[in-house]
């Protein structure tokens, strides 16, 4: 199939294209600039890449003229954004694929939760990506729009700094751990993360693809198999160096009070959702099997941070 990928350049759209292409699929990249891919790979010789600005007018017709079969939309943010998408793709699509996220559901009420439990998003970001789902959810089952929704973690893999032990992307938090020093996280460092490689929520793009009959007009998780606590994070990355976790703890308001802001609010951020969510609906339904641990995808993305001198053990 022809399957044109919007934001194909980042984190999911580097694991993403080379297996569409391994598949056998025609794969046009759409990005707003030339950027590279974070991980080199041959199938790029074999992509189209086409520059278009989503805040430009006419961005859904000039999708809709790419002649898709398959879009695959990782960078929408607002409803109105995938309206103008699914106004323009109606009738000229067979399927209609949108990257969302596990901030939908809010801080974690029972675990592991399921794509079925209600949405009470706490934060701008969740709260959109939750109006966006409940828009194509509408429109797949009674407009028969074939849309479908991929919830990824928190995606991680070489090319970026993934959240570290103290719930934000400060590597300083690995350099310290990896040299034995200490660490202060949040409260007891019970808080949980749920991480997940970029190839495994690619897979999960791919084979919801390539089940259209049952993925339309539902949602999947893209996660690990397990959550990891924070503390239980530390203590494995200190591992990964021959190190025991220097640890101590403080209350949240505590904590705060000598971090830096940016790090204090996404630390915040992710304590508060302490997501754990259930991959069972994708592994019944898709066949997900996710290749990386939670921790085995940090480890790969924390492998290329110690190369490139990022983190300094």
């Amino acid at each position: 199939m022809r399957v044109v990928i919007i934001g194909g350049t980042g984190h999911i759209g580097t694991f993403l294209v080379p297996r569409l292409v391994a598949a056998g699929h025609e794969v046009v990249v759409v990005s707003r600039s030339q950027r590279q891919p974070y991980v080199a790979h041959g199938a790029w010789d074999s992509v189209t890449t086409v520059t278009l600005d989503r805040a430009a007018d006419g961005f859904g017709a000039a999708i809709a003229d790419l002649g898709a079969d398959v879009v695959i939309d990782l960078i929408c943010f607002a409803v109105a954004e995938a309206t103008e998408l699914v106004e323009s793709l109606r009738g000229r699509v067979e399927h209609f694929l949108h990257c969302g996220t596990i901030w939908v559901h809010g801080p974690s009420a029972s675990v592991p939760t399921t794509e079925a439990q209600p949405r009470r998003p706490i934060n701008p970001y969740g709260r959109a990506k939750a109006d966006i789902e409940d828009y194509l959810r509408v429109q797949a089952r009674r407009h028969g729009f074939p849309a479908t929704v991929v919830h990824p973690g928190h995606i991680s893999g070489p090319g970026w700094v993934p959240i570290n032990p103290a719930g934000n992307v400060n590597p300083e938090v690995f350099t310290r751990l990896a040299r034995g020093e200490q660490v202060v996280l949040p409260n007891h460092g019970m808080e949980t993360v749920q991480h997940v490689h970029a190839d495994d929520v690619a897979q999960v793009f791919v084979a919801a693809m390539e089940r259209r009959a049952v993925t339309i007009g539902e949602s999947f998780h893209a996660v690990a198999a397990t959550a990891t606590t924070l503390r239980g994070f530390a203590e494995a990355v200190a591992g990964w160096f021959g190190r025991s976790a220097d640890l101590a703890f403080l209350p949240w308001e505590q904590w705060r009070v000598d971090a830096d802001p940016d790090d204090a609010r996404l630390t915040l951020d992710h304590i508060s959702h302490s997501p754990h969510c259930s991959i069972e609906k994708p592994v019944r339904l898709l066949g997900y099997r996710p290749r990386y641990t939670a921790l085995e995808a940090v480890r790969d993305a924390l492998d290329e941070l110690v190369a490139t001198g990022v983190v300094t053990p």
